[in-house]
């Protein structure tokens, strides 16, 4: 944790600031949910549990998930359920990117509405000053197998051919609708295998759209070992064509995934061998961006209490003033409260990537950022000793 007092520039310990959105009744729930998320036991019964109680139909399934782990990680089941959070963000002077929680579809139909509800999310963020950015998934647009063979570059049969156009037509359409109406787009990393692929059409659109702002953001995985040198080449082959970098920094979310995979497949793991190593590429990728920030626009999403503050630190030290619009923190809605607030009040560029969207769409996501939470290292731990601190200091 990194060491901080009143002479510093942002005091991720000032509970006030980070709790001051929720009323006593709702910090004392966050406290009640982070505890029982704090047992991976209890995680998994509950995971189980409420899958099969929404496949089944069960009346009481969706009112328990809705008033407990989907009210705390989700902004709403629809946009416009969702302009209440985004007001609440706002009033504490946090932004919001706003992301449509559906995943793993596979159908042509299925994609249609992603690129839909994408589409709406970048109309509703142009009327809404605190939505800068929209955030999607390439496989919400592509199949996964399709983009994997591409990687492969094996030839695609007629069938495919045309249902490669068809994704990147689809992939085009959202960028273009974001960039008329000047709405950023993130678009997230995921599994290596699919990656390259994700990467040549993230490149493709960043060289359209990235001409005189930025428009478009790729995400780099820094616990990948090539992934910092990956950000540098894709900065120097963008500044070559008179294009800009959008770059959303990121540790990664799929380790076990990949290095099961790696080892299974007998190929070498693209994960870094420890840690430390993450870390110190995660750093040095945000130096990077700060220090090229008039051609790359960077987003730090992390949860890391030290990159946070090296990244205000840094900003302090080139003497960027700290809402330069080139330069963003972001936190997960419902966690780091002590981050993004503490940050948002110090005038920094600070969001909350809030997923939306109906209660069984959104169940993946939500099982994920449980399960991944009780196995992050003192993530549960810090966010309900926060809290507590937050009830003691209130004398509730």
């Amino acid at each position: 944790m990194v060491e901080q007092n009143k002479g510093l520039i942002v005091d991720f310990k000032n509970t006030r600031i980070a709790f001051e959105h929720k009323s006593n009744s709702d910090l004392k729930k966050a406290a009640w949910l982070f505890k029982m998320m704090n047992s991976p036991t209890l995680v998994n019964l509950g995971s189980s549990l409420g899958l099969k109680a929404l496949q089944w139909n069960l009346p009481f399934a969706k009112s328990i998930i809705k008033k407990t782990i989907f009210e705390q990680f989700c902004g709403g089941t629809t946009l416009e359920k969702t302009q209440k959070t985004i007001n609440e963000l706002y009033n504490n002077k946090a932004l919001t990117i706003l992301d449509y929680g559906a995943e793993a579809k596979s159908t042509e139909s299925d994609f249609n509405t992603t690129m839909s509800e994408t589409l709406k999310a970048i109309d509703f963020g142009e009327t809404n000053i605190s939505v800068p950015v929209v955030s999607s998934k390439i496989t919400g647009l592509a199949r996964f197998a399709l983009l994997e063979k591409f990687q492969k570059g094996e030839p695609f049969i007629d069938k495919e051919k045309k249902e490669w156009e068809n994704a990147l037509k689809r992939i085009d359409v959202v960028c273009h609708h974001a960039a008329d109406k000047k709405v950023g787009l993130f678009f997230d990393a995921e599994e290596s295998w699919i990656q390259d692929a994700i990467d040549h059409i993230v490149m493709m659109m960043m060289e359209k759209y990235n001409k005189t702002e930025v428009i478009i953001y790729n995400t780099f995985q820094m616990y990948r070992h090539d992934r910092l040198q990956y950000l540098v080449k894709s900065h120097e082959e963008l500044k070559r064509k008179g294009c800009l970098l959008g770059a959303k920094i990121v540790r990664g979310a799929y380790m076990e995934k990949e290095r099961e995979r790696a080892k299974e497949k007998n190929y070498p793991s693209p994960i870094q061998p420890d840690k430390k190593s993450t870390d110190a590429d995660f750093n040095s990728a945000l130096q990077y961006c700060l220090e090229n920030y008039a051609t790359i626009s960077s987003c730090n999403a992390t949860h890391n209490e030290f990159s946070n503050y090296f990244q205000a630190e840094f900003l302090n030290k080139l003497k960027i003033p700290n809402d330069h619009p080139h330069i963003n923190f972001c936190q997960l809605y419902g966690m780091s409260d002590h981050i993004t607030f503490n940050l948002a009040k110090g005038g920094f560029n600070a969001a909350k990537y809030v997923p939306y969207g109906e209660i069984k769409e959104v169940i993946p996501y939500l099982i994920r950022r449980a399960k991944e939470n009780t196995s992050v290292s003192g993530e549960m731990g810090r966010e309900l000793k926060l809290i507590k601190e937050e009830i003691k200091r209130r004398k509730l």
